[in-house]
């Protein structure tokens, strides 16, 4: 299988990188599936039901959200209809939604998406090993799914390290987010699973993770309460990975890093027109 899996979109100017090019990233990458994370889409906070049907329109498969999940009210009725949008798998019992979904691929593949978040620096969340653990239990990569993708929303690179090789072999991407910063290890793990540690916002990296960088700055400089920060409105850097399996095992074959657009230097899987 071949899945684009494209970090946090960051206002409107993320939401404009990915809606211009996905149509052009499933055609010249010959994607089975785009999954995409859009928890910072409706300006800088949530994702809204408009925002979302944006997204399916323009082909996303399945979309992954975050600790800003509810900062949009309106999402929260959506989060129990619409099957092909995530929260955190590791939220209390009771919390409207779903952290784990199914994508049927045009080619009648079976794609897992689950997506838990860390705890070090996020919140009092449940365990997120065990909440993967109890869901593997229902699933067998390469038999009863083809592959299975893990978004680890977190702040600590050692906790989704660790989440990685706990499940290398298992899954076949671990993708983190939240940090809003690609990082340059994307690998294969020992026993076959692919690994980054995050995978980059799509959005203006002239700021600060996103939002506009004079009212960051201010904000770093006083004690006193501010207003909300507004994303950044410049030309985004569309940040994703690209997985490719072994269609046997489910496991990873190749993973490379995609950045198109603004600031960042650009990066596209050898081999891929």
């Amino acid at each position: 299988m071949r899945i684009l899996f494209v970090g946090d979109l960051v206002g409107r100017s993320g939401r404009t990188a990915l809606l211009t090019r996905a149509a052009e990233l499933k055609r010249r990458l010959a994607l089975d599936a785009l999954v995409v994370n859009a928890e910072n889409a409706a300006g800088g906070y949530g994702v809204t039901p408009a925002i979302l049907a944006e997204l399916f329109a323009a082909g996303v498969d399945l979309v992954t959200t975050g600790n800003h999940v509810f900062d949009q009210k309106e999402i929260i009725g959506e989060l129990e209809r619409e099957p092909r949008l995530l929260r955190p798998l590791n939220m209390a019992p009771g919390t409207p939604g779903r952290g784990a979904a199914e994508v049927r691929t045009a080619r009648g593949k079976r794609l897992l998406v689950l997506q838990v978040m860390g705890r070090l620096f996020m919140g009092l969340y449940d365990d997120p090993f065990r909440a993967l653990e109890q869901e593997l239990a229902r699933h067998r990569l390469g038999g009863t799914v083809d592959a299975i993708l893990v978004d680890v929303h977190a702040e600590a690179t050692s906790e989704k390290m660790a989440l990685a090789h706990f499940l290398d072999g298992r899954v076949s991407l671990v993708a983190g987010t939240h940090t809003h910063v690609p990082t340059a290890d994307a690998q294969i793990l020992p026993r076959g699973t692919a690994y980054v540690s995050d995978v980059g916002m799509t959005g203006d990296y002239d700021s600060v993770i996103g939002m506009d960088k004079e009212g960051s700055i201010r904000r770093w400089r006083s004690d006193l309460p501010s207003k909300r920060l507004e994303p950044a409105s410049g030309e985004a850097t569309l940040c994703a990975v690209f997985l490719e399996t072994d269609e046997g095992t489910g496991l990873a074959r190749r993973i490379a890093p995609v950045r198109l657009g603004g600031r960042l230097s650009q990066a596209w899987p050898e081999g891929c027109t």
